[in-house]
C-alpha cells in the first residue's frame, strides 16, 4: 500500500509560479512511476506529468509543456510539480498517482494508476 498526500496548492496571478509537493509512504517508493493528474470543475480527470521509478522518462502533456516539470526526491519519498507561467486554464484541483509499473503506451491514462492522493487546489487568477 501506498499512501499520497499533496501540499502546496493556492492561488496564483496568472504568470506566477507554484511548485506541489506529494509525500509518500512505503519503503519502495524510488520503484514507482509517479503521476500527476488535474481535474477542474465540470471536466474529466486530465494527464499532466509522469516519471518513471529510474527517472529516465518523464512525459508531459502537450499542454504544460515547457512550463511543468515533475521531479522526485526519493531520500524524501515525495515527488514535485513545478508549475510556471500559469495560466488561468490550469486551474483545478491537482491529484499525485503512484504505481508499481511504468505503461509506455497508457501512462496518461487514469487507469494506470492505482494509488492516489486527496487533490490540492490550484487557482490561476486572470
Amino acid at each position: 500500500q501506498v499512501q499520497l498526500v499533496e501540499s502546496g496548492g493556492g492561488l496564483v496571478q496568472a504568470g506566477g509560479s507554484l511548485r506541489l509537493s506529494c509525500a509518500a509512504s512505503g519503503r519502495t517508493f524510488r520503484m514507482y512511476t509517479l503521476g500527476w493528474f488535474r481535474q477542474a470543475p465540470g471536466k474529466e480527470r486530465e494527464f499532466v506529468a509522469a516519471m518513471n521509478g529510474s527517472g529516465g522518462n518523464t512525459r508531459y502533456a502537450d499542454s504544460v509543456k515547457g512550463r511543468f516539470t515533475i521531479s522526485r526526491d526519493n531520500a524524501k519519498n515525495t515527488v514535485y510539480l513545478h508549475m510556471n507561467i500559469l495560466k488561468p486554464e490550469d486551474t483545478a484541483v491537482y491529484y499525485c498517482a503512484a504505481d508499481q509499473s511504468w505503461y509506455s503506451g497508457s501512462y496518461y491514462l487514469t487507469r494506470s494508476y492505482d494509488y492516489w492522493g486527496q487533490g490540492t487546489q490550484v487557482t490561476v487568477s486572470s
